[in-house]
């Protein structure tokens, strides 16, 4: 049998996006996800994708364009190159975002595992369990940590919370463990059935609710991620009704939304309102503060990995 094989680069900041959105077409053991190995490039990783030829093969590749061509165009991933194989390749040492086996200890009590990993935890321990998949936030990417770590600080039992853009479901399980109550909402369909998935899988359901939507103004931005354009979401109104907002997304994003951050948050005499902003470099750090103190946010927090920085502002 023959194969295609499908090749882009991407970065790191969207790595995990592009693997969202490919997960829509492409079977997880049917892409490969290596480091980009020449030097002095924009690109991270190499992402390459296999299809056997077939009747339907045309129809996949169109799909698979569909998708990257807006990528592309933003500057998220190279133009798609496709080759004709004898055979799939071997399975490679990869750096993958959907580890089958993962323990991931992050922060003093959080651990990150996936489905069929066995764990017996400490008593102060919160164990996040999560679906294998290729949805973003599988817990290893660098954002994802510095979020939990912000959360572990900064989230109290029984606070009205929003995590903006769920992606995997794993800031809204993290936050409803920490006695929280979340609202968990996203754009994309794949994310909203993963928040799902992990909410049931972790037995929060009574704390979270997972919605198809997004605040405010942002309804009207399209897919977080830079896909094909969306229809818009149902909007949440940004009328002071969250104590503590989680957002793991773009910076572009986060600068679009400081507004209506501020206005969803609330302040009261035992808790003034968090905004955790992360998803972004430190080179587009800058620019996310600037949006947010313009809007009247004071930073309280911070903390980074390596050139990923995640920053908690609360209201002034």
């Amino acid at each position: 049998m023959s194969w295609i094989e499908l090749s882009i680069e991407t970065t790191n900041e969207a790595v995990d996006w592009v693997c969202t959105l490919l997960a829509k077409v492409i079977a997880a053991e049917d892409m490969q996800i290596r480091e980009y190995q020449e030097e002095s490039s924009q690109w991270t990783f190499t992402i390459q994708m296999y299809l056997p030829e077939g009747i339907r093969i045309h129809q996949q590749i169109d799909e698979i364009e569909k998708i990257l061509t807006p990528l592309h165009r933003t500057g998220m991933t190279s133009e798609l190159q496709t080759f004709i194989l004898d055979h799939k390749a071997d399975p490679i040492a990869l750096k993958s975002h959907a580890a089958s086996s993962l323990i991931r200890k992050i922060g003093d009590r959080f651990v990150v595992l996936s489905a069929e990993t066995e764990y017996q935890p400490h008593p102060q321990e919160i164990i996040l369990r999560l679906q294998n998949s290729l949805a973003f936030g599988s817990g290893l990417h660098p954002a994802t940590i510095l979020s939990l770590r912000l959360l572990e600080r900064h989230v109290q039992p029984n606070l009205d919370t929003l995590d903006l853009g769920s992606g995997s479901g794993i800031l809204s399980v993290a936050m409803a463990k920490l006695g929280a109550k979340v609202l968990a909402i996203d754009n994309d369909p794949i994310a909203v059935a993963a928040t799902q998935d992990a909410v049931a899988r972790n037995l929060v359901s009574q704390q979270v609710i997972v919605k198809e939507a997004s605040l405010g103004s942002a309804s009207q931005l399209g897919h977080w991620m830079g896909g094909d354009s969306i229809e818009s979401v149902p909007a949440i109104a940004s009328h002071a009704q969250f104590d503590l907002i989680v957002a793991n997304i773009f910076a572009r994003v986060h600068i679009s939304l400081a507004d209506e951050f501020y206005k969803a948050l609330r302040s009261t005499a035992t808790h003034s309102g968090i905004l955790i902003t992360a998803g972004y470099t430190k080179d587009h750090a800058e620019s996310v503060s600037s949006a947010m103190l313009d809007t009247g946010f004071v930073e309280c927090d911070h903390t980074q990995i390596d050139e990923w920085i995640a920053i908690a502002y609360r209201l002034g």
